[in-house]
């Protein structure tokens, strides 16, 4: 039995080859629109009523997707839809002649361009009266079935153009958020005198954070490399270089698990700013992110489900040796690792592989604080095991000061006051890689040794702060999940001769 898809293709390329008969070009290098629909909507309804006729209403080209047909005979009404929005058209034969036959070769989905008059019909719809028709692109596959309002998760993150083509009064308003946090951002900073810049992708060594990385090979420098799975280290060599404040926003790439939050690549924003400390970053924090929610949403107020959520500043900072005793029942100063291992293990934590006592932390953190952190609440002062790159809270011996931010259960952000001692640094660094050794087997390069040595050339007390772009824009826009605030989420490659479907999210720390 054919595939109803085949013969609907089938049925469009012989209209593609009836209208290229007719001297047609349905795929035309340009075509002029005098305004988009929005715009053309607007004039006219300030215009309207002009006398005599405003002549910006005469002669308008518009183009767009055809969204709808509706045929009568001598008539038909099409909606064109663009980026801002959707326009009624009319096509009447007595306008468009021997144009008219064109009407029965176009499809849902075909682009038009339409030069026309506009005007409102009898039941009030703002609409172009078509006096000439273009094909822009005749589209070869039909639209999704029940395309209006397609659903399928799989089909919208895949095939991510389906997914705006059907729910672009949805989906789109997202995307436009997204690039006005981005913007608000880079204005915030700017305006406090930070300075963009732009730092290697493929490094020597993953430095940075602690994450998997993606491994590559350079062929001309026969060198093996990694994505970056941060900018840190980089970033603080432009601090001991002179630039007093500093900026990044790019991707970075960490080789993990995919779920609600977490996806293998991902937008990054990083600061640095010489002679400040954590809580100057703390007081930063706040009023960026509140700044640029009133200015996308505006208000500091987000619903996200059944929770309001508001940004106004002062956040709540609590401290995170006294929240985990608070949820879980332990306190840290009064354990060894052995004895956080078995206490973890009772309350629920899985320890059957050995981890080191700054990752079962991180766990206990992550079961028991953060999913009862809903309105943004920084937490404050990490144990050292867990934050090698941050500088020692002088009368808290064992922590440093270090804070995340979290909202929604969901954290947002990471600053520290950045050590600045060289020799302590590498401390840390062989610390870090013993440990890294012992509870891990890992094999890659993490110790920075040219990072150590600019150091030794004198890094001044400074506050770092990572924010990732996409869990901010989920808290803005109310998403559930990372994959709907990104256009191109990662997904597993289906092959083409099987039904295998997308797993299910895998979890990650």
């Amino acid at each position: 039995m054919p595939d109803p898809e085949d013969i609907l293709m089938a049925n469009r390329a012989t209209k593609l080859e009836r209208i290229r008969g007719n001297g047609i070009d349905p795929y035309p290098a340009r075509f002029h629109r005098s305004y988009d629909t929005a715009t053309a909507t607007t004039l006219f309804e300030e215009l309207e009523n002009a006398e005599p006729a405003d002549e910006k209403l005469q002669n308008v080209t518009l183009a767009g997707r055809i969204s709808s047909m509706r045929t009568m005979g001598k008539a038909a009404f099409v909606d064109l839809r663009d980026a801002s929005g959707v326009i009624q058209v009319l096509m009447r034969q007595n306008n468009l002649n021997e144009g008219f036959e064109l009407i029965k070769d176009l499809d849902l989905g075909d682009h038009l361009g339409v030069r026309g008059n506009l005007m409102r019909t009898r039941t009030g719809q703002v609409t172009i009266d078509a006096l000439e028709l273009t094909v822009t692109a005749k589209g070869m596959r039909p639209l999704p079935e029940k395309w209006h309002g397609l659903r399928d998760v799989e089909t919208r993150y895949r095939q991510r153009y389906l997914d705006l083509i059907a729910n672009q009064d949805e989906i789109m308003p997202i995307f436009v958020l997204r690039s006005n946090v981005i913007s608000g951002i880079r204005r915030f900073l700017d305006d406090r005198g930070f300075l963009e810049v732009d730092t290697p992708i493929l490094v020597p060594v993953a430095g940075g954070a602690h994450a998997q990385p993606f491994i590559t090979h350079h062929n001309a420098l026969d060198q093996q490399l990694y994505l970056r799975i941060a900018t840190e280290l980089y970033l603080k060599r432009l601090i001991i270089g002179g630039f007093d404040k500093v900026y990044e926003i790019g991707r970075v790439f960490r080789n993990e698990g995919i779920d609600q939050d977490h996806n293998p690549e991902f937008t990054l924003l990083e600061s640095y700013e010489a002679y400040a400390d954590y809580n100057d970053v703390m007081d930063m924090v706040e009023q960026m992110v509140s700044t640029i929610c009133k200015a996308v949403n505006g208000t500091t107020k987000v619903t996200i489900g059944d929770e309001v959520i508001d940004f106004e500043p002062p956040w709540a900072r609590v401290s995170l040796r006294e929240e985990l005793e608070k949820r879980s029942g332990i306190k840290l100063e009064t354990v060894n690792d052995e004895e956080l291992r078995k206490k973890a293990s009772e309350i629920g934590i899985d320890t059957v592989v050995l981890e080191s006592r700054g990752r079962l932390i991180d766990k206990l953190l992550s079961t028991f604080v953060e999913p009862n952190l809903i309105q943004p609440t920084f937490v404050l002062d990490y144990p050292e095991e867990m934050s090698p790159l941050a500088k020692a809270k002088p009368d808290t011996p064992g922590y440093v000061e270090r804070f995340e931010a979290f909202a929604f259960g969901m954290e947002i952000a990471n600053s520290y006051s950045e050590l600045n001692d060289p020799a302590v640094q590498r401390a840390r660094f062989e610390d870090q890689a013993r440990i890294q050794q012992l509870f891990e087997n890992e094999d890659v390069d993490r110790q920075d040794d040219d990072f150590l040595t600019a150091m030794e050339y004198g890094m001044p007390p400074t506050g770092g702060l990572g924010i990732g772009i996409d869990r901010l824009v989920m808290l803005l826009s109310g998403q559930p999940s990372i994959r709907d605030v990104l256009l191109f989420p990662q997904m597993r490659t289906l092959r083409t001769d099987s039904t295998e479907k997308e797993p299910e999210e895998e979890t990650t720390e």
